[in-house]
């Protein structure tokens, strides 16, 4: 039996939800990083960047490339890049709405401190 088209998506968005795993996908946005250079930018043991690699491999988020005693990543797709800009849009907006309430709130409170 097929998976629903939401559930699909939910796991996908599971596979997003460790801090580490987006910190990889952002530091991939500038292109292929060997592990060693993706763990210096990381403050992570170098055990639990591997498992987290893991999982974005197994999900195809990225890819792996080894030359010699070095493993490379890579974006799977552009379209990984675009996911997490789409995401920073939001969130900024959602903290420009969340600006616009508490400066609500405070002429609110300012208004009732004056009547």
């Amino acid at each position: 039996m097929a998976v629903p088209l939401y559930q699909a998506k939910a796991e996908f968005f599971r596979t997003l939800g460790h801090p580490a795993r987006i910190r990889v996908l952002e530091l991939l946005q500038d292109g292929p990083m060997p592990v060693r250079d993706l763990l210096a930018a990381i403050d992570i043991e170098a055990s639990s960047l591997s498992q987290q690699l893991a999982v974005l491999r197994r999900t195809q988020l990225v890819t792996a490339t080894r030359g010699g005693n070095t493993v490379v990543y890579a974006l799977s797709t552009p379209d990984v890049a675009e996911l997490l800009l789409t995401a920073r849009r939001i969130l900024g907006e959602m903290i420009t709405d969340q600006g616009q309430l508490l400066e609500e709130l405070r002429s609110g409170d300012a208004k009732e401190a004056t009547a």
